[in-house]
């Protein structure tokens, strides 16, 4: 991917993220559609002094594509779908399976809590083609108000138990009654039980475990689907 062929506000993000971080663009293939993802690919400049390992909350999940968003995009880029179709990615990162979504039809927004990431998801939805994309800024515990959407989708975005309840009232303000939520977690993530527990009081709740082969161990990934109780 050549910076210069984006578009030129996209152009002007990317110069700017440039000046700050060492970033590359790497290519994703979903069955039949390309993506350019730009990374950051010196993980202490981001970290800036920090410990992940003392503190899980202070490492920058989004800049890393995890396996559970390869997943979660194969499993979107299969979904039936009209250019009526909306979809919401909730704490979208890199955006690879919101972006799948695009490149497959559906109209799509991507949400995240900060600026700078907005801005790496601008710049891979401009480097990958898409025009059917919106971004938006969300924090899970003061909501805007925001439409409806027909589907809402997430990738590894529960780490943290205080953000269960907060999450499940965005579900709230933001699914239709007719729509569904996909999820997609390591099956390790110990989060994951905790809050599902928790929305099947509001939603009924159907998984499926994907394992996706590696070549240093394999992945498994657990898929989960919610639909409101009617």
């Amino acid at each position: 991917m050549d910076p210069k062929t984006l578009p030129a506000f996209e152009r002007t993000l990317y110069n700017n993220i440039k000046d700050r971080y060492k970033v590359a663009f790497e290519a994703l293939k979903i069955r039949d559609h390309h993506l350019q993802l730009l990374k950051i690919t010196d993980l202490e400049q981001i970290l800036d002094g920090k410990d992940p390992l003392k503190d899980v909350s202070t490492f920058p999940f989004w800049i890393r594509l995890w396996e559970a968003a390869i997943v979660l995009s194969e499993f979107v880029a299969g979904l039936p779908c009209d250019k009526e179709t909306t979809l919401m990615e909730l704490g979208a990162g890199l955006g690879a399976p919101g972006l799948t979504a695009a490149a497959a039809g559906f109209q799509v927004t991507l949400t995240d809590y900060e600026d700078l990431i907005l801005d790496f998801e601008r710049i891979n939805a401009a480097a990958s083609n898409l025009q059917n994309v919106q971004f938006a800024m969300l924090d899970w515990l003061h909501p805007p108000e925001m439409p409806q959407y027909d589907i809402i989708i997430g990738a590894e975005i529960l780490f943290r138990e205080e953000f269960f309840q907060p999450l499940l009232g965005v579900l709230r303000k933001a699914l239709k009654p007719s729509g569904v939520v996909y999820l997609a977690h390591d099956v390790k993530r110990q989060s994951l039980e905790p809050f599902l527990k928790l929305a099947e009081k509001e939603y009924r709740v159907s998984a499926s475990r994907k394992k996706l082969k590696s070549l240093d161990e394999d992945k498994i990934i657990l898929m989960t689907r919610l639909q409101p109780r009617k």
